[in-house]
């Protein structure tokens, strides 16, 4: 591959998407560097005086400040937007920036928007207490539901916000029927695609205008760096979020952008084997707990528009024990490969009890209302021998009396 090559869209739209993971937005510098090159820097200097002032005009290409523009950010960001199939795509510094961004960007004082009831704890922490703080309207409901949606709209609403499958609960929200409906309205569709990744569903391609991403997850997918990301079409990102960005700096540092780059090589290897597992850790694990949830089951009821939304079920398990807290307590105590952690998509597989760490900030009210028992476990499936993963949660399932 040339110096240039990567940077070359018309040309790297053609290459598959295994290919654009490993070489998509690559930038050389005169060295001709094997791997992307970390420009560790927070601002460019200049020939001139003239050519300083015509770069803030935006009459002549070239960088001037970090927290707008950084060479190996900016190859991150035409990766992800070559694997999401987006016009465009801007880094960030965490998951929640890349939310409230997307959201704070697009909506003003008596806006309103619809939002999913379940969605992670953060996310609706910022719809039902943030929002409402700066003068905009959000109203919440059942996103299983397209006639829900339909009936809460209103004139001033702007956008919908879904997260699908749902943080922890692994219901599905039906992108396409939701599109259908907001644009009927002239509403934008919002989607956290976290849990999914572009591998396992591609949101733009059911109707979704903006995507959005916590790159800590599946994405860096080893739990060294917190990153997120926010994609859409050029004029979005250039006339909406990029005005936002600029004057409030959620920028992600330039280092972290490489750790990400250098994961999402990997990506699809990666998340194809964590589904796999996950398949077969839900198949052994739906005759030994009280309920178990994973979109890639029959019993999921919503299989059928898994198969049609998504390429595979996910990386994510949730189980409902009888006992509660205490029982799920016990089971995380017995464990002895599987992490306790509040986070996911990681190459080791975590478990969290979503009630008492990632949904903790949301009411007693809110979390039943999302479905979040006391008895609740969340399994996000790594890239271990998974009979290694089935022998551990046997032991630890004995142990706290299933």
């Amino acid at each position: 591959m040339k110096r240039n090559t990567g940077q070359d869209l018309e040309l790297v739209k053609q290459w598959r998407p295994a290919t654009q993971m490993v070489r998509g937005g690559t930038m050389r510098t005169e060295v001709g560097e094997t791997s992307e090159a970390i420009f560790m820097t927070s601002g460019y200097c200049y020939d001139n005086a003239e050519e300083a002032a015509a770069r803030f005009r935006g009459e002549r290409p070239g960088m001037t400040y970090s927290r707008l523009q950084n060479p190996t950010v900016e190859m991150l960001e035409k990766r992800i937007a070559l694997i999401e199939g987006a016009e465009a795509a801007r880094a960030t510094a965490t998951g929640m920036a890349a939310m409230s961004g997307m959201l704070l960007s697009t909506l003003s004082a008596g806006d309103h928007l619809v939002a999913g009831r379940a969605l992670f704890g953060s996310c609706r922490v910022l719809v039902d207490s943030i929002l409402p703080r700066f003068g905009i309207e959000t109203t919440t409901v059942d996103a299983r539901d397209v006639d829900a949606w339909a009936k809460a709209r209103r004139p001033n609403t702007k956008a919908f916000f879904l997260e699908t499958p749902t943080n922890p609960g692994l219901d599905l929200c039906d992108i396409r029927a939701i599109a259908d409906v907001a644009h009927d309205a002239g509403a934008l569709v919002m989607v956290d695609n976290a849990f999914a990744s572009p591998i396992v569903q591609k949101p733009l391609e059911h109707g979704a205008d903006i995507v959005a991403y916590s790159a800590t997850k599946l994405m860096d997918g080893q739990g060294r760096v917190l990153a997120g990301a926010v994609v859409g079409s050029e004029k979005w990102i250039n006339d909406t979020y990029l005005a936002f960005a600029r004057h409030t700096g959620p920028n992600l540092s330039p280092f972290n952008a490489w750790v990400v780059l250098k994961s999402l090589e990997t990506l699809d290897l990666r998340v194809r084997r964590q589904c796999d597992n996950a398949l077969k850790l839900a198949a052994w694990l739906e005759s030994r707990v009280p309920r178990l949830v994973y979109p890639g089951l029959p019993s999921h009821p919503q299989h059928a528009l898994a198969l049609r939304q998504m390429t595979a079920g996910g990386t994510i398990v949730a189980m409902h024990l009888d006992g509660g807290r205490p029982q799920a307590q016990a089971l995380l105590d017995a464990l002895t490969i599987i992490d306790i952690s509040n986070n996911l998509g990681d190459s080791r597989t975590l478990m969290t009890h979503p009630a008492s760490t990632t949904h903790a900030s949301v009411s007693e009210a809110v979390r039943a209302e999302m479905g979040i028992t006391e008895g609740m476990l969340r399994l996000s499936v790594g890239l271990e021998d998974v009979d290694d993963l089935i022998d551990d949660l046997d032991q630890a399932l004995k142990s706290a009396g299933l």
